[in-house]
């Protein structure tokens, strides 16, 4: 068996402090689709989604590493599954955190965007995003996710 790895799809890497905006973003930019692309044709995945329980946010930072996995997983399967535009919907602070899902993409023939929401060494995007962020992740944290942010 052959394998097609000239794949058109799409593979969104959102990245951004909590409360930047990327899930607005994506929210924005399904909007923005032909009709004629249904849920099937779009798959957000992001580890935030597991942190839910019975309609609750709950953050745990002992299964975060777990959650990402799973997230990649999740991701994997969408793409190995033709799903035309797969988008991760993380934080991606630094590179080596989405590398896996670009490599992925990659692998599969998927086209790669980067998607940044913000400009996180900004101080004033730093309180808006503390502010607006539906996790309430506290200023203290965002300026050193901040501090963190690598350029790419």
């Amino acid at each position: 068996m052959t394998r097609q790895t000239n794949y058109q799809g799409l593979a969104i890497i959102m990245r951004g402090l909590p409360g930047s905006g990327k899930s607005y973003w994506v929210e924005e930019y399904i909007k923005g689709l032909p009709k004629s692309q249904s849920d099937e044709q779009v798959k957000v995945c992001s580890t935030d989604e597991f942190f839910y329980q019975e309609g609750q946010y709950k953050f745990n930072p002992k299964e975060l590493s777990k959650y990402h996995q799973l997230n990649l997983t999740r991701f994997i399967h969408a793409i190995a599954n033709k799903v035309p535009v797969v988008i991760c919907d993380n934080t991606n602070m630094a590179q080596w955190e989405f590398d896996g899902y670009c490599k992925a993409a990659k692998a599969e023939g998927y086209q790669i965007q980067i998607q940044q929401v913000g400009e996180p060494k900004n101080k004033e995007h730093q309180l808006l995003c503390a502010d607006r962020n539906k996790h309430r992740v506290p200023l203290s944290s965002i300026t050193s996710m901040a501090r963190a942010f690598e350029v790419i």
